[in-house]
Protein backbone atom coordinates (compact mmCIF):
# COMPACT_ATOMS: atom_id res chain seq x y z
CA UNK A 1 0.00 0.00 0.00
CA UNK A 2 2.99 2.38 -0.39
CA UNK A 3 5.95 3.47 2.14
CA UNK A 4 4.92 4.48 5.70
CA UNK A 5 4.87 8.40 6.08
CA UNK A 6 6.76 9.78 8.83
CA UNK A 7 5.90 13.33 8.00
CA UNK A 8 7.65 15.02 11.19
CA UNK A 9 10.51 13.21 10.13
CA UNK A 10 10.54 14.68 6.80
CA UNK A 11 9.80 18.06 7.67
CA UNK A 12 12.81 18.18 10.20
CA UNK A 13 14.60 16.65 7.16
CA UNK A 14 13.82 18.93 4.75
CA UNK A 15 14.07 22.25 7.06
CA UNK A 16 17.51 21.04 7.84
CA UNK A 17 18.49 20.18 4.05
CA UNK A 18 16.85 23.58 3.07
CA UNK A 19 18.70 25.53 5.74
CA UNK A 20 22.59 24.06 4.93
CA UNK A 21 22.15 24.40 0.91
CA UNK A 22 20.79 28.19 1.64
CA UNK A 23 23.70 28.98 3.54
CA UNK A 24 25.70 26.90 1.00
CA UNK A 25 24.45 28.60 -2.03
CA UNK A 26 25.32 32.05 -0.34
CA UNK A 27 28.75 31.26 0.51
CA UNK A 28 29.41 29.87 -3.17
CA UNK A 29 27.98 32.17 -4.88
CA UNK A 30 30.21 34.91 -2.50
CA UNK A 31 33.13 32.19 -2.66
CA UNK A 32 33.05 32.79 -6.52
CA UNK A 33 32.84 36.46 -6.84
CA UNK A 34 36.02 36.60 -4.30
CA UNK A 35 38.58 34.11 -6.29
CA UNK A 36 36.77 35.08 -9.95
CA UNK A 37 36.09 31.08 -10.59
CA UNK A 38 32.80 30.80 -12.68
CA UNK A 39 32.38 27.46 -11.80
CA UNK A 40 31.80 28.28 -8.09
CA UNK A 41 29.13 30.38 -8.94
CA UNK A 42 28.03 28.24 -10.87
CA UNK A 43 27.72 25.51 -8.25
CA UNK A 44 25.61 27.69 -6.87
CA UNK A 45 23.39 28.46 -9.00
CA UNK A 46 22.96 24.80 -9.60
CA UNK A 47 23.19 24.57 -5.63
CA UNK A 48 19.59 27.40 -6.11
CA UNK A 49 17.92 24.05 -7.92
CA UNK A 50 18.26 22.68 -4.71
CA UNK A 51 17.03 25.12 -2.62
CA UNK A 52 13.50 25.97 -5.15
CA UNK A 53 13.32 21.94 -5.05
CA UNK A 54 13.48 21.65 -1.50
CA UNK A 55 11.40 24.97 -0.77
CA UNK A 56 8.99 23.26 -2.64
CA UNK A 57 8.95 20.19 -0.80
CA UNK A 58 8.44 22.17 2.42
CA UNK A 59 5.78 23.85 0.73
CA UNK A 60 3.73 20.65 -0.16
CA UNK A 61 4.56 18.95 3.19
CA UNK A 62 2.75 22.12 4.69
CA UNK A 63 0.22 23.02 2.38
CA UNK A 64 -1.11 19.61 1.70
CA UNK A 65 -3.13 18.70 5.17
CA UNK A 66 -4.93 22.02 4.29
CA UNK A 67 -8.66 21.27 3.49
CA UNK A 68 -10.42 22.38 0.32
CA UNK A 69 -12.87 24.84 0.42
CA UNK A 70 -15.65 25.78 -1.38
CA UNK A 71 -14.19 27.93 -4.27
CA UNK A 72 -11.18 25.70 -3.93
CA UNK A 73 -12.67 22.27 -4.22
CA UNK A 74 -9.07 20.45 -4.57
CA UNK A 75 -7.50 22.28 -2.07
CA UNK A 76 -4.25 23.88 -2.81
CA UNK A 77 -1.88 22.04 -4.77
CA UNK A 78 -1.39 23.01 -8.10
CA UNK A 79 0.68 26.44 -5.73
CA UNK A 80 2.94 23.90 -5.98
CA UNK A 81 3.38 23.14 -9.99
CA UNK A 82 3.03 26.51 -10.43
CA UNK A 83 6.24 27.93 -8.69
CA UNK A 84 8.13 24.99 -9.91
CA UNK A 85 7.24 26.37 -13.35
CA UNK A 86 8.25 29.92 -13.06
CA UNK A 87 11.64 28.34 -10.83
CA UNK A 88 12.40 26.53 -14.04
CA UNK A 89 12.14 28.97 -16.28
CA UNK A 90 14.21 31.50 -14.34
CA UNK A 91 16.99 29.32 -13.99
CA UNK A 92 17.08 28.59 -18.11
CA UNK A 93 17.86 32.52 -17.75
CA UNK A 94 21.04 31.64 -15.33
CA UNK A 95 22.09 28.94 -17.86
CA UNK A 96 22.10 31.07 -20.84
CA UNK A 97 24.03 33.63 -19.01
CA UNK A 98 26.54 30.74 -17.34
CA UNK A 99 27.00 29.72 -21.22
CA UNK A 100 27.95 33.06 -21.97
CA UNK A 101 30.31 33.88 -19.57
CA UNK A 102 32.19 30.48 -19.93
CA UNK A 103 32.33 30.92 -23.91
CA UNK A 104 33.82 34.07 -23.58
CA UNK A 105 36.42 33.29 -20.94
CA UNK A 106 37.69 30.05 -22.70
CA UNK A 107 38.28 32.46 -25.32
CA UNK A 108 40.17 34.74 -22.90
CA UNK A 109 40.83 33.03 -19.64
CA UNK A 110 41.38 35.07 -16.37
CA UNK A 111 43.06 34.01 -13.51
CA UNK A 112 41.47 31.73 -10.71
CA UNK A 113 42.51 31.78 -7.22
CA UNK A 114 43.06 28.28 -7.39
CA UNK A 115 43.45 27.75 -3.63
CA UNK A 116 40.58 29.84 -2.42
CA UNK A 117 38.22 28.05 -5.22
CA UNK A 118 39.30 24.66 -3.81
CA UNK A 119 38.65 25.38 0.07
CA UNK A 120 34.71 26.09 -1.33
CA UNK A 121 34.50 23.99 -3.90
CA UNK A 122 35.07 21.34 -0.95
CA UNK A 123 32.89 22.50 1.45
CA UNK A 124 30.30 22.58 -0.90
CA UNK A 125 30.81 19.41 -1.77
CA UNK A 126 30.93 18.44 2.12
CA UNK A 127 27.54 19.79 2.08
CA UNK A 128 26.04 18.10 -0.02
CA UNK A 129 27.11 14.92 0.87
CA UNK A 130 25.36 15.80 4.39
CA UNK A 131 22.32 16.57 2.59
CA UNK A 132 22.08 13.72 0.78
CA UNK A 133 22.70 11.48 3.77
CA UNK A 134 20.10 13.46 5.98
CA UNK A 135 17.15 13.16 2.84
CA UNK A 136 18.02 9.35 1.98
CA UNK A 137 15.95 7.54 4.31
CA UNK A 138 12.60 9.61 3.66
CA UNK A 139 13.59 9.68 -0.29
CA UNK A 140 11.04 7.16 -0.97
CA UNK A 141 8.13 8.53 0.91
CA UNK A 142 7.15 10.48 -2.22
CA UNK A 143 7.95 12.16 -5.70
CA UNK A 144 8.07 15.61 -4.26
CA UNK A 145 11.39 14.00 -1.93
CA UNK A 146 12.27 11.79 -4.66
CA UNK A 147 12.63 15.19 -6.33
CA UNK A 148 14.52 17.08 -4.32
CA UNK A 149 17.14 13.77 -3.25
CA UNK A 150 17.82 13.78 -6.87
CA UNK A 151 18.67 17.60 -7.40
CA UNK A 152 21.27 16.94 -4.17
CA UNK A 153 22.59 14.13 -6.03
CA UNK A 154 23.26 16.45 -9.11
CA UNK A 155 24.41 18.88 -7.26
CA UNK A 156 27.10 16.71 -5.63
CA UNK A 157 28.32 15.87 -8.96
CA UNK A 158 28.61 19.64 -9.59
CA UNK A 159 30.68 19.94 -6.55
CA UNK A 160 33.26 17.43 -7.79
CA UNK A 161 33.70 18.75 -11.11
CA UNK A 162 34.10 22.48 -9.41
CA UNK A 163 37.03 20.77 -7.00
CA UNK A 164 38.50 19.07 -10.18
CA UNK A 165 38.69 22.55 -11.85
CA UNK A 166 40.32 24.17 -8.65
CA UNK A 167 42.88 21.48 -8.38
CA UNK A 168 43.78 21.07 -11.93
CA UNK A 169 43.89 25.30 -11.78
CA UNK A 170 46.01 24.79 -8.70
CA UNK A 171 48.86 22.53 -10.01
CA UNK A 172 48.81 23.47 -13.48
CA UNK A 173 47.67 26.64 -13.39
CA UNK A 174 45.10 26.07 -16.55
CA UNK A 175 42.74 28.51 -16.36
CA UNK A 176 40.20 27.70 -18.56
CA UNK A 177 39.82 24.21 -16.63
CA UNK A 178 37.07 26.57 -13.86
CA UNK A 179 35.16 27.72 -17.76
CA UNK A 180 35.06 24.34 -18.99
CA UNK A 181 33.54 23.15 -15.13
CA UNK A 182 31.22 25.91 -15.22
CA UNK A 183 29.53 24.50 -18.68
CA UNK A 184 28.93 21.56 -17.58
CA UNK A 185 27.69 22.86 -14.80
CA UNK A 186 25.58 24.36 -16.50
CA UNK A 187 24.23 21.33 -18.40
CA UNK A 188 23.24 19.98 -14.74
CA UNK A 189 21.37 22.52 -14.08
CA UNK A 190 19.94 22.46 -17.75
CA UNK A 191 18.83 18.77 -17.47
CA UNK A 192 17.13 19.44 -13.98
CA UNK A 193 15.31 22.57 -14.74
CA UNK A 194 14.39 20.96 -18.45
CA UNK A 195 12.58 17.78 -16.53
CA UNK A 196 10.96 20.13 -13.48
CA UNK A 197 9.46 22.43 -16.60
CA UNK A 198 8.51 19.38 -18.44
CA UNK A 199 6.59 17.87 -15.43
CA UNK A 200 4.73 21.27 -14.16
CA UNK A 201 3.89 21.73 -18.03
CA UNK A 202 2.38 17.87 -17.86
CA UNK A 203 0.56 18.64 -14.40
CA UNK A 204 -1.18 21.73 -15.54
CA UNK A 205 -2.45 20.21 -18.85
CA UNK A 206 -3.57 17.46 -16.71
CA UNK A 207 -1.40 14.52 -19.17
CA UNK A 208 -1.76 11.13 -17.48
CA UNK A 209 1.30 10.37 -14.83
CA UNK A 210 4.62 8.79 -16.15
CA UNK A 211 3.57 6.16 -13.81
CA UNK A 212 0.45 4.77 -15.19
CA UNK A 213 -0.20 2.79 -17.92
CA UNK A 214 -3.42 3.61 -19.19
CA UNK A 215 -4.02 0.68 -21.52
CA UNK A 216 -3.53 -1.71 -18.06
CA UNK A 217 -5.27 0.32 -15.77
CA UNK A 218 -8.72 -0.13 -17.94
CA UNK A 219 -8.25 -3.75 -18.22
CA UNK A 220 -7.40 -4.34 -14.46
CA UNK A 221 -10.79 -2.46 -14.00
CA UNK A 222 -12.43 -4.49 -16.33
CA UNK A 223 -11.19 -7.60 -14.26
CA UNK A 224 -13.00 -6.53 -11.35
CA UNK A 225 -15.73 -9.13 -10.67
CA UNK A 226 -19.24 -7.67 -12.08
CA UNK A 227 -17.63 -5.21 -14.42
CA UNK A 228 -18.59 -5.54 -18.17
CA UNK A 229 -16.61 -2.32 -19.19
CA UNK A 230 -15.33 0.77 -18.48
CA UNK A 231 -15.19 3.83 -20.14
CA UNK A 232 -14.72 7.77 -20.19
CA UNK A 233 -11.32 6.80 -17.82
CA UNK A 234 -9.50 9.70 -17.11
CA UNK A 235 -6.26 10.09 -14.69
CA UNK A 236 -4.52 13.17 -14.32
CA UNK A 237 -2.22 15.12 -11.63
CA UNK A 238 -3.30 16.65 -9.05
CA UNK A 239 0.22 17.41 -8.04
CA UNK A 240 3.87 15.62 -7.55
CA UNK A 241 2.35 12.50 -5.97
CA UNK A 242 -0.82 13.01 -5.89
CA UNK A 243 -3.14 11.17 -8.86
CA UNK A 244 -6.84 11.50 -9.68
CA UNK A 245 -8.96 9.24 -11.51
CA UNK A 246 -12.48 9.41 -13.33
CA UNK A 247 -14.52 6.99 -15.21
CA UNK A 248 -17.70 4.68 -16.05
CA UNK A 249 -18.03 1.77 -14.96
CA UNK A 250 -20.35 -1.17 -16.96
CA UNK A 251 -22.13 -3.59 -14.38
CA UNK A 252 -23.59 -6.67 -14.98
CA UNK A 253 -25.80 -6.84 -12.21
CA UNK A 254 -24.09 -9.84 -10.30
CA UNK A 255 -22.10 -8.17 -7.95
CA UNK A 256 -23.50 -5.31 -5.61
CA UNK A 257 -22.40 -1.38 -7.18
CA UNK A 258 -20.60 -0.93 -3.66
CA UNK A 259 -18.39 -4.02 -3.61
CA UNK A 260 -17.39 -2.98 -7.53
CA UNK A 261 -16.11 0.25 -6.23
CA UNK A 262 -14.49 -0.55 -3.19
CA UNK A 263 -12.43 -3.23 -4.90
CA UNK A 264 -11.73 -0.64 -8.09
CA UNK A 265 -10.54 1.89 -5.60
CA UNK A 266 -8.32 -0.24 -3.47
CA UNK A 267 -7.00 -1.37 -7.15
CA UNK A 268 -5.92 1.45 -7.96
CA UNK A 269 -4.25 2.73 -4.75
CA UNK A 270 -2.32 -0.23 -4.68
CA UNK A 271 -1.46 -1.30 -8.62
CA UNK A 272 -1.32 2.12 -9.46
CA UNK A 273 -0.84 4.82 -6.79
CA UNK A 274 -4.30 6.51 -7.52
CA UNK A 275 -5.50 8.06 -4.55
CA UNK A 276 -8.46 9.94 -5.99
CA UNK A 277 -10.73 7.57 -6.92
CA UNK A 278 -14.68 8.95 -8.55
CA UNK A 279 -16.05 5.91 -10.55
CA UNK A 280 -19.99 6.06 -11.81
CA UNK A 281 -21.35 2.85 -11.88
CA UNK A 282 -23.97 2.14 -14.29
CA UNK A 283 -25.96 -0.48 -16.22
CA UNK A 284 -26.01 -1.84 -19.64
CA UNK A 285 -28.88 0.21 -20.84
CA UNK A 286 -27.60 3.61 -19.84
CA UNK A 287 -24.27 2.64 -21.33
CA UNK A 288 -26.59 2.86 -25.19
CA UNK A 289 -28.04 6.95 -24.59
CA UNK A 290 -24.21 7.91 -23.64
CA UNK A 291 -22.34 9.94 -26.57
CA UNK A 292 -20.02 8.21 -28.31
CA UNK A 293 -16.07 9.49 -27.81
Amino acid sequence: MGVSRDHAGELSAVRTSLAVCGLFCVGELAGGWLTNSLALMSDAAHMFTDVAALALALFALWIGPRPASQSKTFGYYRAEILAALLNGVALWVVVIFIALEAWRRLGAPEPVAGRGMLVVAALGLLANVFVARRLNPHQEASLNLRGAYLHVLADLLGSVGAVVAAAVILVTGWYPADAIAAALIAGLILVGSWQLVREAVDVLMEAVPAHVDVERLQRALEAVPGTQEVHDLHVWSLTTGRCALSAHAVADGTVRPDDILAAMAELCERDFRIEHVTIQIEHASRRAREPAH
